[in-house]
């Protein structure tokens, strides 16, 4: 459990999106947005902000479409044997209200984040529209493929960041996703850091200490 205290739920008008914000940072010279995966809430990735400064406004995202009780998903997707399948409709929805979410915030270096669904939304954000962010974390996520035709030019691109982390016995996304995303990131020459953990579909503590440690640059911190 997260020692940080959050709000009450909020509607953001632009987007439509519910969220909680860190409570307690006076004066933000930073913000992290974090995205948790499909089946979860917005408080999943609360413990997090522990590992932050508290000058960092941390705003936990809940995803718009409910799939069961304090369940959500960001899009429907389906797992078969040719890999996973999503409605593309639904993912880009998403992705559009996370861009109205952001740009309704007041002007920080800003980082989007989350694990599974919430990191593959993260990267979707990040490399389509990298002036609204400094940086990514795609925590046992994907880069979806439907992504291409929207990802930002190379020049928009050359100031951004990526952190990705995958588990090498992750069941659920196997392995060579983290591989494609390190070779798509590669190939668009976005500034990137890729680790691998011994550890299935989940978050450790090695890991998020070593983001926390990542965000220290895109989000100015040092």
């Amino acid at each position: 459990m997260s020692r940080a205290s959050f709000s009450d739920l909020q509607r953001e008008p632009a987007s439509g999106l519910r969220f909680r914000r860190r409570e307690d940072v006076r004066a933000p010279r930073a913000r992290l947005l974090l995205l948790h995966g499909v089946g979860g809430n917005e408080s999943n990735l609360a413990a997090l902000a522990d590992y932050l400064p508290g000058d960092v406004e941390v705003l936990l995202l809940q995803a718009p479409l409910p799939i069961g009780v304090q369940a959500y998903a960001w899009f429907q997707v389906s797992f078969t044997a040719s890999g996973p399948r999503i409605d593309a409709g639904q993912a880009e929805s998403s992705r559009e209200r996370l861009l109205a979410f952001i740009s309704a915030q007041a002007t920080l270096p800003t980082v989007i984040a989350g694990f599974s669904q919430g990191g593959i939304m993260s990267a979707s954000v990040g490399l389509s529209a990298p002036e609204l962010v400094t940086g990514f974390g795609l925590l046992s996520g994907r880069i979806l493929p439907e992504l291409e035709p929207r990802i930002a030019a190379s020049e928009a691109l050359r100031g951004l960041s990526a952190f990705v982390a995958h588990g090498r016995h992750d069941d659920k996304l196997p392995l060579f996703w983290a591989e494609r995303a390190t070779q798509r990131l590669q190939s668009l020459q976005v500034s990137h850091q890729t680790r691998l953990y011994d550890m299935g579909h989940e978050l450790i503590h090695e890991e998020i200490q070593d983001f926390a440690d990542w965000l220290k640059q895109p989000l100015r911190l040092d």
